[in-house]
This record gives C-alpha cells, structure tokens and sequence, in this order.
C-alpha cells in the first residue's frame, strides 16, 4: 500500500511538472505569435485598417473583440470573396455596410499567420483600452485649465497691486518732499510765505511765467517749429508709402496648418496643394479633399483634424459624408495685391521656374505663414531688372521663337499662338 502511494505521488509531481513546462511554453509561443502577427499586420493590414479607429474598413479591436470564430475569421482573411460568393450571412452584412467594397484576398497568408494577426490585434486592443481606463478622468480637463486664460481674480489682484504701488509712490514722494522742507528750515535755508494780515490781498502766483518766458526766445520757437515740420513730414511720408503695404502680416488661421511639418519635416511639394500655381493665374486654396487623402487615416485624433471632419460633415466612426452638416473653413487670406495689379503665378512658376521661396520665403521654417515680401511695385520691378530670362529649353520661349520666324516669313499669326486662349489671360 505504501509502494502505491509513493508512486502516485510521483506520477503527481510528473504531471505537475510538464504541465507547468507546457504553461510556459504556450506563454512563449503567444508572445512570439504576437510579434509576428505585428509584423505582419503593419505590413499587409495598415493601408486600410487601424486597431481602435474606423478607416476604410473597421477598426479590428472591437471587431475581433466581438467576433470570436477564429475558424470563419481565418477564411474571411484569406479569401473574403469566396465567402461573399457563397452568400455567407456574415460576409454579406460586412459587404453590404462597407458599400460593397471588395477587401484585398490574402491567400497567401497561412492560418498561424491570420492567427498570428489575431492575437497581435486582440493583445494590443486590451493593452489600448487598459491604458484609457487607467488615464485620470480629470487630465484633459486639468490641462485645458492649465493652458486657458487667467481668472478674473488673477486680473482684478494685478489691477490692485498696481494701483496700490501708484498710491505708496505719491505717498512716498509727499514725505521726501516734507522731510526736504524740514531739513532746510533747519539751516535757515528755507524763505518762509509772508504772512498775509488781514484786509490785504495776496499776489497772485504766475504759474505760466516760464512758457511766457521761453514763448519769448524766437530761437527756440523757430527751432520748435522746424522739428515738428521734420516729423510731421516724415510721419506722413512713411504712413502714405506704405499704405497697403502688409509685409509680416500674420492671421490667425481657423485650422492651425503647420507649413513647417509638411513642407519642411515631411518635404512636400508645393503643387500638391497650391496645384493652381502651376497653370492657373492663382494659387488656389486647397481642397479640403486634398487634407483628407492623408486625414482619412493619418493623425484622426487631432482637434484640428476633426475641425476639417466637422466642415465636410464626415463622421471618422462610419466613414461617410453628410451634406447637410458641411460648411466652409473661412481661411484669412494673406497676400492680397490691389485690383490694379495683374499677376500670373503660372508665368512665373511654369514659364520662369521662379521657387516659391522667392517671393514667400522659407516657408518650410514658417510654423504659420505670413507675408514676407512687400509686395509693392518697386520690389517688382528690382526683381525684374536682376532676374535672368532662360529660354533655352523652355516651351513658351520656344514658341515665341517660332511665331517671330513665321512673322519674318510673312506668315499668318493669330492670337491664340500668343496665349491668348489661356484662361488667365481674360478671366481673373
């Protein structure tokens, strides 16, 4: 009986001892399937999904989270098509909300790789939201305080420590002056008032005798006069030479857009958003389509994002458009020439390959563009009279060559060689 008992005690620690060896391999496993699926999620998965944010499909935690037939998630993965084409109920339903778009077939993913990306997605979607509920409730609020205005208390203190420092400066300034009088009187240097009896009249005090007495110094007058004549004239010659002159003229934009980010960090051409200035007189304003073939995905949590969603009426979670709720963003332009002046960016840009920067400065440092050049007709002009015109190799001078030889010939030449069906030549 004792033999028995010593060896089910030791079949006991066997059993204990692999299952233990098994936990921790499993655990292994699940960590290094979930750094695989990683992998492979960032590399196939991300053009069209994020875990906690809808894009062009679902977001795939709370999807995955709802979802838990890995054997179905598996097929829709490899070959969603299929299933749509066999009318699975679930297919459909997920077809028919997402406006009948076809997702990418991955056949050559294998099932550990799907389910690779399954406990990836599943693993860092928990991660996700333990760390939202973690996150004080009042830091946002604490921070927006933080960064608000003053309170009406810190104004009213300021405005009250200044008028108290105001009334201690003219009390102190009354006892210096006693305290002079006091210290005179004391070495007789002090003429006292004659006391005035009574029925006699006290002489009155000139106060303005020493502006009578300098009105009467025809020097200073003259000088006086001729200082004033200088500065008035100058003032009024400054303020009528640069009226309508705006140069460093910053806005306040709607949308905060940092020039500096995209032009600058992330190097972006110019003619992606401003394409206008490449065959149009005007630069144009971006599209807020334009943002949102980045926007879409890129950055969703942004308040400044979501001020481009609220104008277009999008709603990030369903990923549609209402009409009814879009409205324009009231951008504050910045250049603005007067009516009388004419200027194609085209021609500049296109024709005369002049870099933006010329005439807007290093606009990929500006973290908020302003205008940086006057703008007036003499900086116009210098930039003319120093610009060198290269024809060789370009279009519209090689045209102008051409319609000058068929001018000597004798030929016809019509107005439409000259450019004068562009757009920009009538229409501005």
């Amino acid at each position: 009986m004792r033999n028995i008992s010593l060896i089910f005690k030791q079949l006991t620690r066997s059993i204990l001892l692999v299952a233990g060896l098994a936990v921790c391999g499993l655990n292994a496993h699940a960590q290094a399937d979930a750094a695989k699926g990683e992998a492979i999620f960032k590399a196939k998965c991300t053009a069209c999904h994020k875990i906690d944010v809808r894009m062009t499909g679902p977001a795939l935690g709370p999807q995955l989270e709802q979802e838990t037939d890995d054997a179905y998630l598996t097929k829709w993965i490899q070959n969603n098509q299929a299933l749509i084409a066999a009318k699975n109920p679930k297919a459909i339903k997920i077809f028919n909300e997402y406006n009948q778009s076809n997702m990418t077939v991955f056949s050559e993913l294998s099932d550990a790789d799907v389910g690779n990306i399954i406990t990836y997605v599943r693993a860092d979607y928990k991660k996700t939201q333990a760390a939202k509920a973690a996150a004080p409730a009042g830091g946002a609020a604490g921070a927006a305080a933080e960064s608000g205005p003053p309170s009406n208390m810190v104004i009213f203190g300021l405005i009250g420590v200044i008028v108290i420092a105001f009334i201690v400066i003219l009390v102190l300034n009354k006892v210096i002056a006693t305290l002079e009088r006091l210290l005179l009187r004391s070495k007789g240097l002090l003429i006292e008032e004659e006391e005035v009896t009574e029925g006699e009249e006290k002489t009155p005090v000139d106060r303005l005798a020493g502006v009578k007495k300098a009105l009467k110094n025809k020097k200073l007058v003259f000088f006086i006069i001729v200082c004033g004549t200088v500065a008035m004239g100058s003032w009024s010659w400054v303020t009528m030479w640069n009226t309508n002159v705006h140069q460093g003229y910053q806005p306040v934009q709607p949308i905060k857009y940092s020039h500096k980010l995209h032009a600058g960090v992330m190097k972006m051409e110019c003619q992606y958003c401003h394409a206008g200035a490449y065959k149009s007189k005007i630069a144009s304003i971006p599209s807020l389509n334009v943002c949102m073939n980045c926007h879409r995905s890129v950055k969703t949590e942004s308040p400044e994002i979501h001020k481009i969603y609220d104008a277009l009426g999008y709603d990030p979670a369903t990923a549609k458009y209402d009409s009814t709720k879009a409205k324009p963003i009231q951008w504050v332009r910045i250049h603005n020439l007067p009516d009388l002046a004419y200027f194609n960016h085209s021609q500049h840009v296109k024709v005369g390959n002049i870099k933006c920067q010329t005439c807007h400065g290093q606009v990929q440092t500006m973290q908020e563009v302003y205008q940086y050049s006057p703008l007036t007709m003499k900086w116009c002009i210098q930039c003319h009279k120093r610009t060198e015109v290269n024809f060789k190799g370009n279009a519209y001078y090689d045209n102008m060559i051409q319609v000058h030889e068929r001018l000597k010939k004798g030929e016809k030449v019509t107005a439409a060689l000259l450019g004068g069906i562009e757009c920009a030549k009538c229409h501005y």
